[in-house]
């Protein structure tokens, strides 16, 4: 079970709310949210209401200013947030060059650090997600902007609210988050 708390402030200042789930709208129990701490699991906490836009991996950690978190000017972004329950078992994955299951195809069971290197395709526009949870990178080597992927077909990142970006890297979210 994760635990993360939110404060309205910097540094874990002002009001505070604990969350022990999924919340798809921090802002309905403070007014904003500029640190938070997670104190058990991981989450992933994002830019909009809903689990949508920019989104970020937190572990277990004091973050006392937003900014080291979502890489932003903006100090109190963090609208929504998920936990990541521990996976122990399979990790498979589809992952398709173009929207809506279209293009090369290919199955990954382990962590892969560029697609095009190992597969000779561009990126990955849509997937479907059989076993374990998944974080899908902009760049190679696990850089850039991220999404977090449950169990489940994924049709378009575009729908997610993360624009039309094609995801280059890809790693299994393991126990030891």
């Amino acid at each position: 079970m994760g635990k993360i708390i939110f404060y309205e402030d910097r540094n874990f200042q002002g009001r505070s709310h604990e969350i022990s789930g999924d919340c798809p709208e921090v802002t309905s129990y403070l007014s904003r949210c500029c640190s938070c701490r997670v104190e058990s699991g991981c989450f992933m906490v994002y830019e909009h209401s809903n689990f949508m836009g920019h989104q970020m991996l937190v572990r277990r950690r004091e973050y006392p200013d937003n900014n080291q978190i979502m890489s932003t000017d903006i100090s109190d972004c963090i609208r929504s947030c998920k936990m990541i329950p521990m996976h122990k078992g399979t990790f498979r994955i589809r992952i398709f060059e173009k929207d809506n299951f279209f293009g090369q195809k290919y199955e990954l069971m382990d962590d892969c650090e560029s697609i095009q290197e190992r597969f000779s395709m561009s990126g990955c526009q849509s997937c479907n997600v059989t076993h374990g949870h998944w974080l899908l990178y902009e760049l190679p080597n696990f850089e850039g902007r991220m999404i977090y992927l449950r169990p489940g077909e994924y049709y378009s990142f575009g729908d997610m609210g993360v624009g039309p970006l094609k995801f280059t890297s890809i790693r299994r979210i393991m126990e030891s988050c």
